[in-house]
Formats: C-alpha cells, structure tokens, sequence
C-alpha cells in the first residue's frame, strides 16, 4: 500500500500538461468574440464513463442526473462546458447532432441517442453583446466539436472566453499528471469563480505550493491568504471542470472521483463553493487501464485535486485582454 508521502510526491506532469494527456481524449474550443462567449467539448476516441459532483450553490446543468451510479446509462459520449449563462446549455444540442451523424450514442429500441451532459457560467457581464434573437450556442458547440484535438489553447479561450475570476480575468485552464504506476490524469477547467485565485498584493497564485516549473509564472507561495472577489450577485459566477483518467472506473468510482477533485478548488479559489458560484466537477474514466484498489484510487483522487489546483493558476495566468473588458488580465496587473 503506498505511504502517504508517495501519495503525495510520486507524479510529475504528463507531455502536454493537458487533460489529453489522459490517451484517446480530445478536446475541442470555439468562441464569438462579439457575444464575448464560447463553448468547450471534451470527447473520447471512444464512449467513457462518467460521474459529477456538484458543491457550488447556483448550478446550471444538463443531464447531470443520469449520471449518478444507480442511473441506467453507464457510458457517455462527451462533455460540455459553455458560457452564456442558461442559454449556453444549448450547446450540447450541436454536439449531439454531430455525435448522431458519427453514429455514436446510447442505443434504444434501434434508435442512437448521444449522450451529452453539460454545465454552464454566467458570462454575461463580460462586455459583449448578448442581443441576439437566435441562440448562438448549438452553433457554437458544432463548432467546438469538430475543433476537438489532442492539443488545444489556455486562458481566453472557449467557454473561458468571458469568464472572470474575482478581481482578474479567468478562463480556461488544463493540467496533468502521471503516476509512478503509469495512471494518467488530467483536468480541464472554465475558471469564473467569484472568490480571488491569487494574493491581490503580490499575484502569487493560491494553488503555488502544488505548481510545476513555472507553469503559471513561477513566483512562489504567497505568505498569507487574502480574500478578494468580485462584486458578487447571485448566480453571476461558477467554475466548472473535467477531470480524467486512463484508470477503469464504474460510475461509482467515477463520482468518488469528482468528489476529491473539488479539493482542488478550495486550494485554489477564496473562497470557493459559495452561494453564488455553481461550482461543479465532472470525472471520466477511459478505461484503458486496469481498476485501481482502494489505495490507488485515493492516489488517482489526489492527483486530480493538484491538477485542477494547478488549472485553476494556468487558466488566469494565461488570459489575455479584450475590447470592453470589465477586469484586468493577471499579465496586466501582476506581470513583466
């Protein structure tokens, strides 16, 4: 059984640093840079499992309920993060008319149904024009779908193209892992929460002590914890992410999965898991690799929490300005 140190110290990360470092996932972005909005789509080479966890206190989902382990549907065709708000659960219609055409998704009675749960943030405040007659967002997840690789950008980007994070700028974030026993694992992260993600005096990000080289700037831990958020307003805010593994996991491991992970925002995020966030975490499972026992799935657990921490600092690292912006960049305030 490993130690706790091993727990803790054995993992370095993956190739790419990315959640596709997790083999056959893909990831995919497309944004409009007059809504100010956009959509990203995680995708398997193949169908995988899935769980969810959700702790923030203003969620907006779709199909999140099918994934609780007593539910029928054991496997799932992608995932979604968009901006937009409630309106950008739509994008998940897109995605699913591409999947349907691919011939991919749950089979009943003869009929493909893809699967495809999603969750939104609310973006609606980021400076772009919202006045539309037609939702943009099944377009935008067609978009996104067919973008999907195995590399893929960081900061404003897909549905982190409007996001904010406290005081700064948020957006899209990715991190990996791999273990001494080869088990991969990677987080892909929208980061729009209202708590801060760095200290407001110096920038040093919350989630310094688990960062690798200088991944996201390299400027140490800071000394004390500040809070700092944004002018918050109920259900103007919420971080949404995806962690993965190559480990097989049933729905079951795949929930206890996500469960652990959402450490990671609360060593990333002051605070985090508010009333006005609706913070949520989904997992998947590629099953590429045997089942982990008891042990190894609290090393797996572990390792997702760091890389979504790790996300988290990279997603507002790597955001760049835009007209109308209501915040400053991190680069802006904190770089050079």
């Amino acid at each position: 059984m490993p130690t706790f140190d091993t727990i803790l110290n054995d993992m370095r990360p993956g190739q790419k640093n990315l959640i596709t470092d997790v083999p056959h996932l893909f990831v995919g972005h497309a944004h409009n840079s007059v809504l100010k909005s956009g959509v990203t789509v995680l995708v398997g080479e193949d169908r995988f499992t899935a769980g969810v966890h959700v702790m923030g206190g203003a969620p907006g989902t779709r199909e999140t309920d099918l994934l609780a382990p007593d539910r029928l549907v054991d496997k799932i065709d992608a995932l979604v993060l968009s901006g937009g708000s409630a309106f950008g659960l739509a994008a998940a219609d897109g995605v699913m008319g591409r999947l349907r055409q691919a011939g991919r998704g749950f089979e009943v009675n003869g009929r493909i149904v893809p699967i495809v749960p999603a969750a939104i943030l609310y973006d609606l405040d980021a400076g772009g024009d919202h006045d539309w007659s037609e939702t943009p967002y099944p377009n935008l997840g067609v978009k996104a779908i067919e973008a999907a690789s195995g590399t893929f950008g960081l900061g404003s980007v897909g549905a982190g193209t409007g996001a904010i994070a406290g005081p700064l700028k948020g957006g899209i974030g990715s991190a990996s892992a791999v273990l001494d026993d080869g088990t991969t694992v990677g987080a892909l992260v929208a980061a729009n929460p209202v708590g801060g993600t760095c200290c407001p005096t110096t920038g040093r990000f919350w989630a310094a002590p688990f960062e690798e080289g200088d991944e996201f700037g390299g400027r140490g831990v800071p000394e004390r914890a500040a809070a700092e958020t944004k002018n918050a307003r109920p259900g103007t805010a919420t971080t949404i992410a995806i962690v993965a593994t190559d480990a097989t996991l049933d729905k079951a491991g795949a929930t206890r999965l996500a469960t652990m992970a959402h450490d990671g925002m609360a060593r990333a995020i002051l605070p985090a898991h508010t009333p006005f966030d609706g913070d949520l975490v989904f997992a998947a499972a590629t099953g590429a690799r045997p089942p982990p026992g008891p042990a190894q799935m609290a090393q797996i657990g572990h390792a997702a929490s760091v890389c979504l921490s790790r996300a988290i600092a990279r997603a507002v690292y790597h955001a760049r300005p835009a007209i109308a912006d209501p915040v400053p960049c991190w680069q802006d305030r904190f770089g050079g």
